[in-house]
């Protein structure tokens, strides 16, 4: 089945809001063997969203509207696919009588627009809103499938993973899925992971290789399309474990996590510590680590010495290494070294990362943008450094760094480092 989503809204066409429906929607249909041919917005015009339909119709099977169903004048989407396809409209009671309700329960008095939330496409099949009023609208007229969905995403959502998902299923009958695998890589760079990989991304064929990009990240999608989750594993495993021999030393996880989450998984399993002294990246590491669920038990704290005077007062660094001619400076090896050690020592902790650089917009201690040293200071164990030079804006290069430190302690904690 071919599926276009169309989004529904002037407001997306101004930019004033972000269509995250359409990336939502494309997750889920692809997860239901559904391939998604064309995103189209559209605005709040009752002609153009016409011409839109018409224009789908002809190169779709499944049309998905987001938007449009509310209570207001400008809310058309019910209205032009109902004219288009030659249906009436009519009141879902149900619908109506929860909105009435709502509107009891709160002493307000009835508001008539509301109305327009309960209407029904002659012979479509109604999709329960547990998180709003609106009614969506799913029906299939000469062959063409249709599903109506509000557009707040909150609504959209649970409407979409609930009914709509299951009217889709009905639709499709017994079907191949989209089954995938997201292998997710830290401390390489997207271009030198397709170097490794580049022979099965070209001869690729069932199972799909999809490399992506984000800040200090890289992830690999292995797709393969299966009536089930067995069939689909015994497709994958051959592409997946020739992955593995090639990336060993950067896969940190084969499910869809950040770094961060890897590292605090693979603490609490060997039941060790961890501490953070940051300078240049300002606490943005413990900001990771700390948005992931159970973090408490592993992390034990940190320090942003953003000044010379606090990595000589809380961390023991000395004035001779900060300070005077000939001096490393804040910006050095030897001053990430003492800011793991000290942090390490001062909260006995089993691990301490340390960060120190210049994130821009200007050179610093003659030091140029983007140079960051990360230290790590392990009990009992050796204390490493890194040197980098790293590119970017001010936030790209503070993150960057701190995922490369996360790195380092992946690395240790996975007897790689």
């Amino acid at each position: 089945m071919r599926a276009e989503i169309i989004a529904v809204g002037t407001e997306l066409l101004l930019g004033q809001i972000v269509n995250t429906n359409a990336q939502y929607l494309s997750r889920g249909l692809a997860e239901l063997g559904i391939d998604v041919y064309y995103q189209t917005v559209v605005g709040d015009n009752k002609e153009r969203l016409m011409q839109a339909i018409g224009i789908a119709r002809g190169r779709a099977d499944l049309l998905v509207f987001t938007g449009g169903l509310g209570p207001t004048l400008d809310d058309l989407t019910r209205d032009a696919l109902a004219e288009y396809v030659g249906r009436g409209i009519g009141l879902h009671e149900p619908t109506m009588e929860k909105i009435m309700n709502m509107f009891a329960s709160r002493g307000g008095a009835f508001v008539e627009s509301n109305r327009r939330q309960a209407m029904l496409i002659e012979g479509a099949t109604p999709l329960r809103n547990d998180t709003g009023l609106a009614v969506g609208n799913a029906l299939t007229v000469d062959g063409i499938s249709y599903l109506l969905l509000p557009g707040p995403p909150r609504e959209m959502k649970p409407m979409f993973d609930n009914d709509g998902s299951a009217w889709l299923k009905e639709q499709l009958g017994p079907s191949a899925a989209l089954h995938s695998v997201m292998m997710k890589f830290a401390g390489i760079g997207e271009s030198m992971l397709e170097d490794l990989l580049i022979d099965l991304i070209r001869e690729q064929q069932d199972p799909t290789i999809a490399p992506y990009a984000k800040e200090g990240e890289v992830a690999v999608r292995v797709s393969t399309k299966a009536t089930d989750a067995d069939e689909a594993a015994r497709k994958l495993e051959g592409t997946l474990v020739e992955i593995r021999r090639r990336t060993r030393e950067y896969l940190y996880a084969e499910d869809d996590v950040p770094i961060e989450a890897a590292v605090v998984r693979m603490l609490t399993q060997q039941q060790r510590t961890l501490t953070l002294a940051e300078s240049c990246t300002g606490g943005m590491l413990s900001g990771l680590v700390t948005t992931i669920p159970g973090s408490a038990v592993v992390y034990k704290g940190g320090i942003v010495s953003y000044s010379n005077e606090v990595k000589m007062k809380q961390l023991g660094v000395s004035r001779e290494l900060l300070e005077g001619p000939g001096a490393p400076g804040a910006i050095s090896a030897e001053t990430a070294a003492v800011m793991a050690e000290g942090m390490r020592a001062a909260a006995d902790s089993d691990f301490a990362l340390s960060v120190t650089g210049n994130a821009g917009p200007s050179a610093a201690e003659d030091k140029p943008v983007g140079l960051v040293y990360v230290g790590l200071a392990e009990r009992g164990g050796v204390t490493r450094v890194e040197k980098l030079q790293l590119s970017g804006d001010r936030e790209g290069i503070r993150l960057r760094a701190a995922k490369r430190a996360l790195y380092m302690l992946w690395q240790s904690l996975s007897g790689q480092g």
